[in-house]
């Protein structure tokens, strides 16, 4: 009865406060990101850092808020020296909205403000879609094998987006994220899809490999995030905006980008299938982290 009581408390004000830090953030970014329209370069150069700026302060305040009204132990497992001054492409996995939050808080003074691939569709989302076009984040459209059999000129667009983005982030150090499942992780998702891992959905590779044919070079190295909620599987958000969020442990492990993980994933169906095992091997390891982190948990658990 108090935890409900609690919960009912503070989630109006929480959610209010998450709500205020989003808009105050979100409207300076997106105001900068209008100015950007001017065709001159210099303009943008000066303003991409501003803004980039608000984007890690808004994760920074989030997570403030976050720790305010949640007893939490947020615990970093770092296995790499960072810089700000280097290019990272990022892998995470994907269990809530919070994932993202998540993410600008751990680059604040670790690495470059990360850009993330995101569905066309949060382009519609008040602030957040306006707010990720400003920061020159890619939204990716989607088709369905029927989509793309009935117009075969649609296989092939979300690539093209990468390739357009990526081309962006070469002149400034950048993180590049990439949901790898594609979607959030739900029982009935992992039901559906017949996921073979027991924590994860299947990793789809394209995005992840034109990014490396594309930008493969500049990278410093790739970085592997294991995002766990050991105490709030089942709804991290909700949890977190009710004060009921416990422990919440990243996990992040370097993976060095070899030559051979950079081919052309579109039409060297050797590379495809080559590229598809590692990034399986790698979801295999992840999976056998979270395993590991939560058995942990079970046995130190009264």
């Amino acid at each position: 009865m108090m935890r409900f009581m609690k919960a009912l408390f503070v989630f109006p004000l929480h959610f209010a406060l998450q709500i205020f830090n989003l808009c105050f953030w979100g409207g300076l970014i997106i105001v900068l990101g209008i100015v950007k329209l001017i065709p001159l370069t210099f303009l943008r150069q000066t303003i991409n850092p501003v803004i980039a700026n608000f984007e890690i302060a808004f994760g920074v305040c989030s997570i403030s808020l976050l720790k305010f009204f949640n007893r939490i132990n947020i615990d970093y497992q770092v296995t790499s020296e960072l810089s700000k001054d280097q290019w990272y492409l990022v892998t995470v996995n994907h269990r809530s909205y919070l994932d993202v939050i998540l993410v600008m808080d751990f680059a604040y003074q670790r690495i470059p403000a990360p850009k993330f691939f995101l569905k066309k569709e949060l382009i519609w989302l008040p602030v957040i879609g306006l707010g990720a076009w400003a920061l020159d984040m890619p939204f990716m459209q989607r088709f369905s094998k029927a989509q793309i059999t009935k117009n075969p000129n649609l296989a092939g667009k979300d690539i093209e987006t990468t390739r357009k983005k990526c081309k962006k982030y070469k002149s400034t150090p950048t993180t590049v994220v990439n949901f790898a499942e594609g979607t959030r992780f739900t029982l009935a998702k992992h039901q559906e899809k017949q996921s073979p891992y027991t924590h994860l959905l299947r990793p789809k590779a394209a995005g992840l490999a034109f990014t490396l044919n594309t930008m493969g070079e500049q990278f410093t190295e790739l970085l592997d995030i294991t995002l766990i909620y050991p105490e709030n599987e089942g709804h991290p958000m909700m949890d977190m905006l009710c004060g009921r969020m416990k422990r919440i442990i990243i996990d992040v492990t370097s993976v060095p980008i070899s030559n051979d993980l950079r081919g052309n994933y579109d039409i060297d169906e050797d590379f495809k299938a080559y590229f598809q095992q590692w990034l399986n091997r790698l979801w295999a390891n992840k999976d056998r982290c979270i395993t590991s982190y939560l058995n942990v948990q079970d046995s130190t658990a009264p």
